[in-house]
């Protein structure tokens, strides 16, 4: 398990509980940012020294000390109104050592607390027990197993979910005004980060899936190209799309294979107003250039050193970024070692993209929009309760949206004869006991049957197809 070393810099998307590891961290060097320590005065820390002295003699129970010290400095960080500065104490820090460790157990979604609940904090990784239970980023999770998540501190959550490789876990999830039930089988997640295949579409077209920025990802992007060359690609789509985040060197190192030297990959703007910033070269590319046709895929689960990445291809590069507005996390943090124990996460700068934008709460803009059908964002089907005819619900509002999907003439939130009769039909073809309800069985054959449908119906991917073949068609 890696320690945190004496200064860490990374951008991560919120205040998070790390349920997988490397969960968008960025670290490395910031270049020349400034770090600089902030002296205090004994006068400055006199009412603080007054207050610990009262109520450690006055107080009428005995306090431990280290309970105040915590207390204290966990106090100033929440007076910052930052929900990315906080006071790691010893169980937050041991979970960030976890997140950043070779090898890890858990579901693949990170967490926050907001408004009294746990809240996951962004979109899963990719094919992890959380993406493939289609949890979102801002779900709410109600319970966890039958412990009512309500007022519990995150750690308490967090302990409660993560578990050994195979066991299973349930989560009540609010999404808007529906809850729903989910169980997930706890699973290792995988540490490869890029995958690669010819399309199917057209054979000198390489398709990338980058899942997050780990501690190998520009090799392993370096050497998929370099396979994908070998196999007749001609040119690239880049899919960063539900992509939390990740280290910062690699962004660099990555951003830089597709610029010019010379070209801006990311500027920093501190407190001091000081801006610097990262620049292709051989230092980051060691000469590794792709210059053939590119396109890149993003979305609302893109984020940190993602939007980093699509920022410094769209503005420096001029490569088209297809899909929807990314998640928009623009600042970049330290975390430094307060003792051996606990730690502090700190905001210590902007990121801007190469001309000079902002775009945290806000988002990297796609230069062409595309996305997924609606259906696709809506929340799961129940497992924990059958649907019947003659019920009406926000469930079988969306059953009826789901079955529309797969080509059946059904609306509205009631449980009708169009819906039986599809249900019916469904299950014959799936060769499924035809009870013409929706049970467990059913709802997993329909989301599965529509998660293939999604699949083919990739707007943001089939878009990049097109812009590539004429972007090659015009270079022959």
């Amino acid at each position: 398990m890696k320690k945190i070393s004496p200064k860490i810099y990374f951008a991560s998307l919120v205040t998070v509980a790390v349920l997988f590891g490397a969960g968008g961290y960025l670290y490395g060097s910031i270049h020349e940012l400034q770090n600089e320590t902030v002296a205090k005065s004994n006068d400055d820390l006199a009412q603080v020294q007054q207050l610990y002295d009262e109520i450690k003699g006055s107080y009428y129970r005995d306090v431990d000390s280290k309970t105040l010290i915590n207390g204290a400095l966990k106090g100033m960080t929440e007076a910052l109104d930052d929900p990315y500065t906080t006071f790691l104490d010893e169980e937050g820090s041991s979970q960030l050592n976890q997140s950043l460790s070779d090898s890890f157990e858990g579901i693949g979604a990170t967490l926050q607390i907001k408004d009294d609940y746990p809240e996951i904090a962004q979109a899963p990784i990719k094919d992890t027990p959380a993406a493939k239970s289609g949890l979102r980023a801002n779900d709410i999770i109600l319970k966890v197993d039958q412990m009512t998540t309500k007022g519990k501190k995150l750690a308490e959550v967090v302990s409660k979910i993560r578990g050994k490789k195979g066991t299973e876990v349930v989560l009540q999830i609010k999404r808007g005004n529906e809850t729903f039930a989910v169980t997930l089988k706890r699973d290792k997640i995988p540490l490869h980060t890029v995958t690669e295949k010819i399309s199917n579409e057209n054979k000198q077209i390489g398709v990338l899936q980058i899942s997050s920025f780990g501690e190998n990802t520009a090799k392993e992007l370096k050497d998929a190209i370099t396979s994908l060359r070998k196999q007749g690609a001609k040119s690239f789509i880049l899919d960063v799309r539900q992509n939390p985040g990740g280290l910062l060197d690699q962004v660099e190192k990555m951003a830089s294979m597709f610029l010019k030297d010379g070209q801006t990959i990311v500027e920093f703007k501190d407190n001091h107003h000081t801006v610097s910033k990262a620049v292709a070269g051989e230092k980051f590319d060691q000469g590794f250039k792709v210059t053939e046709p590119t396109v890149v895929l993003v979305d609302s689960g893109s984020a940190s050193a993602s939007e980093i990445f699509a920022a410094a291809l769209k503005e420096s590069a001029k490569i088209p970024i297809i899909g929807t507005t990314t998640f928009g996390k623009g600042t970049v943090q330290t975390v430094s070692p307060i003792d051996d124990k606990s730690s502090l996460k700190l905001t210590v700068s902007k990121w801007l993209t190469p001309k000079g934008n902002w775009i945290h709460e806000k988002g990297l803009e796609p230069t062409i929009k595309a996305d997924f059908p609606d259906y696709a964002y809506l929340a799961p089907l129940p497992r924990d309760k059958e649907l019947k005819q003659g019920q009406s619900s926000d469930e079988i509002k969306r059953l009826n949206r789901f079955l529309k999907a797969l080509g059946y003439d059904t609306a509205g939130d009631v449980f009708n004869e169009k819906t039986k009769n599809a249900l019916k039909d469904f299950q014959i073809k799936q060769h499924l006991e035809v009870s013409q309800t929706l049970n467990k069985e059913t709802a997993d054959a329909i989301e599965k049957q529509l998660t293939t449908q999604i699949t083919s119906h990739d707007e943001a991917y089939y878009k990049g197809i097109d812009v590539l073949k004429k972007e090659m068609a015009s270079k022959n």
